[in-house]
Parts: structure tokens; sequence; C-alpha cells
């Protein structure tokens, strides 16, 4: 099976890629004969405690709370155009992976203007803390918060996150908080809830985003199906260029397998059918 577009992939323009290396990618893509790649940096305007990543990321921690830098727009679209003349044959998307976007609407805005970017991923990376009211990551919340109620927020709060803003075509990751999940997790404990959030997401008439960096349970995939999804991308989350691609290759089977087809174009969402 012909590999799908590799549509979430970070290079050393997103803040925590510090080993992430575009011209290296571009050349992996077209190694592995990847149809096209989607740079989709990080922007994260949201504050968040550190945690873990404070020892990394010295530099960019305050109190204990993270402030990630501005993405260096210039410098991102320089890096791309050499790529494109290097790599012809290679379709390179430009993109952005927003978390929180809702939380940020005119910087959001006066960011997509220096555009273009074209595929934006809207994703949830942090919560509230009940207890503190600092926003955190779901692994900063699970030591202190049941993992069931942290899950439930945070799937609560994407219905919040899609009708407040049309700033993004895709919903990155929607099982994040599952990637440091304490134990087994199994997605009919919270069919409800998921099925809320994909409706929301078929409903507005965007793509779910299935991400290989931590596979995507199956049965979300039937559920996306039957709650009206139609439009499906795929991404390795990669933040080196050796991890690009990783996973694609299942995930297409898996998706071939529920429904979805490869759309029009090669740098298309899969469809439903």
């Amino acid at each position: 099976m012909r590999l799908p577009t590799d549509g979430h992939v970070h290079t050393q323009f997103s803040w925590d890629a510090d080993q992430g290396n575009m011209q290296e990618t571009c050349a992996r893509a077209v190694a592995l004969g990847l149809p096209a790649v989607a740079f989709t940096e990080h922007v994260d305007f949201t504050p968040f405690r550190a945690g873990f990543l404070a020892p990394k990321f010295p530099d960019l921690v305050q109190d204990g709370i993270l402030h990630a830098p501005p993405l260096d727009v210039a410098g991102y679209f320089d890096s791309i155009a050499r790529c494109r003349a290097r790599y012809p044959d290679l379709q390179i998307l430009t993109g952005l992976e927003i978390g929180q976007p809702h939380l940020h609407v005119p910087e959001v805005t006066a960011l997509l203007a220096q555009g273009p970017f074209d595929r934006v991923i809207g994703s949830l990376h942090c919560l509230p803390d009940p207890l503190t009211g600092e926003m955190a990551e779901p692994w900063e919340l699970f030591p202190h918060h049941p993992a069931p109620d942290v899950f439930r927020a945070y799937l609560a709060e994407l219905p919040r996150m899609i009708a407040a803003t049309e700033a993004f075509t895709t919903l990155g990751h929607i099982d994040y908080p599952v990637r440091s999940w304490p134990g087994p997790f199994d997605p009919h404990d919270f069919e409800d809830e998921l099925r809320t959030a994909l409706r929301a997401l078929a409903t507005a008439n965007r793509a779910l985003e299935y991400n290989t960096r931590l596979p995507l349970a199956p049965t979300i995939l039937t559920w996306w199906h039957e709650e009206g999804g139609n439009l499906l991308t795929f991404g390795s989350d990669a933040h080196l260029p050796e991890a690009l691609a990783t996973g694609l290759t299942e995930a297409a089977a898996v998706a071939s397998s529920h429904g979805f087809q490869p759309g029009a174009s090669p740098t298309a969402p899969w469809v439903a059918v």
C-alpha cells in the first residue's frame, strides 16, 4: 500500500524539536517514497507548567511555567522555499500545530495572516489544574487527579475548542492524554464523551487526525465513521528526521479497513466511502 502524506511533522522551527532538521526530513521523505510531507510547527501561546521539561528547556521556564517562544515565520518560509527547490518531486506543505487555538484567537489570527499555511492542526495540549488554575499537560495532571477525570475534562473541552475557532482544519491526536496514561486504557470507558467530541468535529466538517505516535485505537476510528466523520489525515508527529512516517503503512491499512480511502490528490485527506 502506498504511503499517505505525513501531515504532522516537526523540525528545528518547533521549540521542542531541537534535533529536528527540515532538509534532512525531506531527504528521508524522498528515500521512503512519501508523496508529501506537511511541516506543522508548534505554536504554543499558552504558558503551562513545565514539569519534567524544565531541565531540558531552562531558558523558557520562569517560576515553573514554560513560555514557548514565537515561531520564526520568516526563517520557516525561507527553509520551505529552499527545500522545495532542492526536492522538486516532493510535495512540501506548510503548516502549523496550534495548541489551544480557541484561547488565543487574536494571536492565531495575526499569525495566520503571515501565511499561507496549507495545513493547520488544532491540538488540545493543556488543561487548567483544578487545584491551582495553572495550565498543565495531562502527564503533569495525572499524579494529582484521577486519570478518567482528566480525560473527561479533555474530551469536554474539545467541542468548545471546535466551536470557538475556525482557524484549524484538522484535530490533532484526539487521544493525546493516553500517551501518558497510568495503566491499561480502554476507549469504551469513554465512549459517550469520545462520540460527542467526534460528532462536534464531523458537524464542523473538519478532519480527524490518525496520529501514529501512539496508534489510534481502531474503535475510535469506527466511532468517527459512525458519527458522520468523512475526513481523515495521518501524522507521525515526528520530531526527528528518522521518525518520519513511523506507523503510516499500518495506519493506512487500518483506515482502509474502516471505510476510508485516499482523497482526490496525495495531499488531500482520506475520505469515507
